[in-house]
Formats: structure tokens, C-alpha cells, sequence
């Protein structure tokens, strides 16, 4: 699957299976993605491979670690390595829908926004924030099956 950003100077691509996605509600994740919630994949950097565009990229990092890489010329928000582990956040809203994707899980629902209403109650909902561990297990929890 493809991706890329507004202005199509960045551009990558997923190979393999993908993981299902997460919507976070916290407060940086709205602010980000000006929404509700922040929709996103994180995925194996096995399987991520930029195009082009790579030298387009500015990040920006909060003192938290909280990272968010977007494209200079259209501010398009773009996948980032994901810490210190072997993955790639990639924000689901830059990919060209070329294959069905699941939502598993929300996260930081205690924290959503007051006019959100929009999580169904039977996916899985996190108040705060999983350990790490926990949300890539669950997501990949379909990859290889």
C-alpha cells in the first residue's frame, strides 16, 4: 500500500501485511491531526520503505518524546520512526485506501474531546495511554495469520 502527503512530494510504501489501526483521543493527537482523534498504524520497519521525498521532512519533538515529522512544503503529517523500537508510526489518513484496514483499538478515551461520541462501545478502549508493549501486540495480533 502507498502513502503519501498532501502535495505528493513525499511518498512511501507498505509491503506485507499490515497491522490494524489505533485512534488516540488524547489532547496532542487532536491537536495534530485536527480531529477527534488520531488514526494511525504502527508497523514493522521491515515492511516500510520510502519513495521519495525523505529530505522534505521537519520534525518536531516535544521534550515528552512525542514526535511528529510532517512534510515542509504542505505540512502534510508523515510516518516517523516509532522511539527506540523497530517500527514506523505511519498516520492512516495519508494512505492511499487500496486495501480494508480495521480500527482495534481506542486509546486515551478519558481524555477525548467533549463533543466526541463516536467510539463504538464494543471495540476495544484504553482511559490512558497502554504500555507500548500491550498496543503493538494487539495490533499485530492478526499479522501472519
Amino acid at each position: 500500500m502507498r502513502g503519501e502527503c498532501i502535495c505528493g512530494e513525499i511518498a512511501f510504501e507498505l509491503i506485507g501485511e499490515l497491522p490494524k489501526l489505533y485512534q488516540c483521543h488524547c489532547s496532542i493527537c487532536r491537536k495534530q491531526g485536527g480531529s477527534a482523534s488520531n488514526t494511525g498504524l504502527i508497523v514493522a520497519k521491515e515492511i516500510f520503505r520510502w519513495l521519495n521525498g525523505e529530505e522534505k521532512i521537519t520534525s518536531y519533538v516535544k521534550p515528552t518524546g512525542f514526535r511528529s515529522d510532517f512534510c515542509s512544503l504542505c505540512g502534510s503529517v508523515v510516518p516517523n520512526p516509532f522511539r527506540d523500537k523497530p517500527y514506523v508510526w505511519v498516520p492512516a489518513g495519508s494512505l492511499d485506501d487500496t486495501q480494508p484496514l480495521e480500527i482495534a483499538v481506542h486509546i486515551c478515551v478519558d481524555s477525548k474531546a467533549s463533543w466526541d461520541n463516536q467510539i463504538p462501545a464494543e471495540l476495544t478502549q484504553y482511559e490512558t495511554m497502554p504500555t507500548l508493549t500491550e498496543l503493538i501486540d494487539l495490533l499485530h495480533s492478526n499479522v501472519g495469520r
